[in-house]
Parts: C-alpha cells; structure tokens; sequence
C-alpha cells in the first residue's frame, strides 16, 4: 500500500505543479497520505478537515504529534473537523480531542502560489481554525491559505514533570502543519519554498513562539503577529476580566507546579490515571488563556531571551496591534465598578500613579480610562518592544490597525451603551477573512483589500509594499504604518502609548 501511494501521490504533486486549477476541476487533489476530494467554485477550491497528524487520544495525549494512516479512497473534504477539546469560555465547547486538521483554500488561477498557514487566537485556549472565511484572502491575494486546529488548554500544553520536554504540544502540532504544508503545498498549488505562518492574538503568542524555536527552522519563510508577541505579560483582569495576572509563556517549574496541583485536583496520583480520564475532566475547568511552558526542546529558552540573544529564525516580519486592544476588556467589567480599584487589583501600590497619568476626564469615562491602560500598559508598548528586538536583527515592519469605526460584529452584546470600541481587540480579523456580522461600508472595503495587498505582498515578497499601495516603511524607533479609512500613515507609536510613562512605572 505504501509504494501504491507513493507513485500516486508523486503524481498529484506533479500535477499540482502547473497549478491546482488541472487538477481541481474535480476537487480532487492527492496529498502524501491519501486523496481528498474538496468544493469547487469559478474562483477558489476549497479542502477541509484534511488530517495532517494522528488523532493525539489515549496512550498519543501528551504526546508529540504522529503521523496519520495513509488512505487509499478519496477523503471527503468539504467540511471541517472537529473542534480541537476545550471549555466553553469562548461559546465553542467540546471533548473532541481527535481533532488535529487542516483547511486549505487557494484560487483557480494558474501559478505557484505563497502559502499562509494561520494560528487562529483564543488564548491557546478557544476557538479553532474553520471559524475564518478564507475566500477574499486566497481569491484577491492569489494565495494558498492553511487554517489549522491545535492541541489546546491542558491537552496542547500541559507541563507535567513525569512528560519530559512538555507543555508545549500545541506548538508542535502547528509544527507538524508546517511540515505537512512543506509535503503537500505543490498538489494545491502553493509553493512550499515561500510560506508565511501568521497568526493573532494567541495565534500571535503562537507565532512568537514559531519564530524562536529552534524546530521551527525552514519550515516558513515570513511570519505575521497580530496583537501578541513575546514581551506581553498582564496583571489581574487585564486580559479576561475575571482571571489572574499571566503571561503568554511560563517557566518550566512554574509549569510542573501547576501540573502537580491539577493533578491531585483531579484525584490523580501519576500521569497514567489523568490519561484514563475523558476529555470532559478537563473541560470543566476554565482558567482563561493558557500559557506555553519553556524550557523544553521546543523552547529551550525564553521566547524575550531569544530575541534579545540573536537566537532565533531570522525571517522577515510583520508584527502590530490595534489602536484599542484593551477597550474588548474594559467593555466586560461589570457594573458599577470603582476605577481606582480595578487599577488596585491589576497593579497594586502603582494605581494611584497610573490613575493620575490615566485621569477619567482626560478620556471621557472611567471605562474608557481604563481601556487606555489596558491598551497601553499590556499590549501596546510590549509589542513595540518585540519591535527594537526583532529589527536589529531582521527586516521588521510594523503596524497599528487604528480604524475607530470598524463593525463590531457578534462581539457587540459586549459592548455596553454608550462604549465606543474604536479599534478594539480582533477588529482587524473583518477585513482580512470573510466572517457573518461585520458588515463594512465602502471606506472600510478600500481598506480590507489594501490590508489584504500587504498582507498577500508580504507573503510573496517579503516586502509590503506594492503599486498603489501607500508606501510601509521598515519599523524605525517607535513609529508604525497606522491603518484607517483613507487615512494610511505613519506614526509615532511609542508617544502615542505612553511608552516612556510605562518603561519608567
């Protein structure tokens, strides 16, 4: 069966080399495991729930991803897979830990093609890779998007100090897509030589992590962090209201206490007794954005400690945020709420200096107050940091999504009467994927498609830049392209969020 499929499959990828519209007008494409027959449109083809590693259940839960049972008859992929097993914080529950698949979404037009695999966000927590309308991307970019489910929560990164190198099984699930894409790319279309990995918000995190591990090595060409990075960390509700002070990556021992708390939690003893529990004992708990452990051979060092030592894939970046990351945040505090308090619990005896740099009347309310520290203090000025790190050693382009007016889509409900999002946390998402509930007016179309030629540009060349595209500078000591309805400019990111005030707190 093995040598049957070889010859097959050499086949299709020889046929996907002049381009997936040859070999798609049936939808059926040959990857290195088997066929899969997809949806076919006049302008894209669309392949779903493709499984690029065993289903990671029983004695395979924290365990590095393995490789799938190849097939020999065409594999339905015209819907996605499962949800990857999680809480339900994010309204997507599931116990479905068989769940590592991929989507893939390129255009009917001729060529080799830039592939980009995207890290969906959640927290490393929530959320999966089908949630993104793919069509504008692949169709107006001519590329080959990827979306990808991981290991998640407990499941993805679980430090145990019985499971040597662990926590960290996410990332080398999406390390596993990597090579997947590196295999296949070609049947689609895609060049397997020029792959961009990008992600947001945990996606980000996740892409951070992707650009300093040593694993990572040639397996993408370019990588793209949207509202996460390495430097971030945050204190008392300053991410999720409700949830402890974290960060995106934790120590090996903090990680193994962790674990051995959950484990006599659990009424467990060793590793083998929380294999034999379902799924659903670890749904139950919901403890917000789980961190990625360090220390082990997928991230031997920290990911800060890379940058700052050289030690990582020096591939070209992108790598920005919103103007208004914290106001999704400071939207879901409950009412009534005392502002000096919420400043209290988030950074103790340093409230009363924060609140007189953060006055209520300077911004208009205590909630909109907030949301400036929140977007200053977490997200803004670590990703600036990312920034002086990354271009002393690579070419990195910098970005702020800064439309105030962007839909707020299904996240309105959160929003209370009278909060204005601006460009709140994930508003850049409308205007890159096609997803229900955002509907944008004409300005804000102009701006999704020349976010989408940047995005796509970058992909292909390593550069932004394009014809007809206002001009995107090389980051340069605090100052970023901004992106607004007619309004692309650059400006001085590091003043415009307070960054002195919050290096010298």
């Amino acid at each position: 069966m093995r040598k049957l499929l070889t010859l097959l499959t050499a086949a299709g990828l020889l046929a996907g080399l002049a381009g997936v519209a040859d070999a798609g007008e049936s939808g059926l494409v040959w990857t290195d495991a088997g066929p899969v027959r997809g949806t076919v449109t006049a302008d894209h083809q669309l392949y779903q729930g493709i499984p690029y590693a065993a289903p990671p259940v029983g004695n395979l839960r924290w365990r590095s991803p393995q490789p799938v049972t190849p097939w020999i008859e065409p594999r339905d992929a015209t819907k996605p897979g499962p949800v990857c097993a999680q809480a339900g914080g994010a309204g997507s529950p599931s116990t479905n830990e068989d769940c590592l698949y991929l989507n893939v979404t390129t255009s009917s037009r001729h060529g080799r093609k830039p592939v980009m695999v995207w890290l969906h966000g959640g927290g490393n927590s929530y959320l999966s890779g089908d949630g993104f309308g793919t069509r504008r991307l692949a169709v107006q970019g001519d590329v080959v998007v990827v979306t990808i489910n991981f290991r998640l929560g407990f499941f993805g990164f679980l430090g145990h100090p019985d499971l040597p190198d662990s926590g960290a099984y996410g990332i080398e699930d999406q390390q596993a897509a990597l090579r997947w894409v590196k295999r296949n790319a070609a049947a689609f279309g895609g060049d397997p030589h020029n792959v961009t990995v990008f992600g947001e918000s945990g996606g980000a995190f996740d892409v951070c992590a992707q650009v300093t591990s040593p694993l990572s090595r040639g397996l993408f060409d370019k990588a793209i962090a949207q509202s996460g990075g390495c430097s971030m960390t945050w204190p008392n509700n300053g991410v999720i209201h409700g949830f402890p002070a974290s960060a995106p990556f934790i120590v090996k021992d903090k990680a193994e206490a962790d674990a051995l708390a959950l484990t006599k939690q659990l009424g467990c003893s060793d590793v083998a007794c929380l294999r034999a529990l379902p799924a659903s004992a670890f749904t139950a708990i919901d403890r917000g954005p789980t961190p990625i452990v360090t220390g082990n051979r997928v991230l031997p060092m920290h990911p800060v400690d890379a940058l700052r030592s050289g030690r990582f894939n020096r591939v070209p970046v992108i790598w920005g945020n919103t103007r208004d990351e914290g106001r999704l945040t400071a939207a879901t505090v409950p009412e009534p709420f005392d502002y000096v308090d919420l400043l209290k619990q988030a950074y103790g005896d340093k409230a009363p200096k924060i609140a007189a740099e953060y006055p209520p009347s300077k911004f208009g309310s205590p909630r909109l107050a907030y949301g400036a520290v929140l977007t200053d203090g977490i997200w803004a000025c670590a990703q600036l940091a990312d920034d002086r790190l990354l271009a002393r050693k690579t070419t990195t382009y910098s970005y702020e999504f800064a439309d105030r007016t962007a839909p707020v889509g299904y996240f309105g409900p959160l929003f209370p009467p009278g909060f204005p999002p601006g460009a709140f946390h994930a508003s850049e998402l409308a205007y890159l994927w096609d997803i229900p509930t955002f509907d944008l007016n004409a300005e804000q179309h102009k701006l999704a498609s020349q976010m989408i030629g940047y995005w796509t540009r970058f992909a292909a060349t390593g550069n932004p830049n394009a014809r007809g595209l206002p001009t995107w500078p090389k980051y340069q000591n605090g100052t970023v392209h901004s992106l607004a309805p007619n309004d692309i400019k650059q400006v001085n990111a590091y003043q415009e969020h307070n960054c002195a005030f919050w290096a010298g707190l």
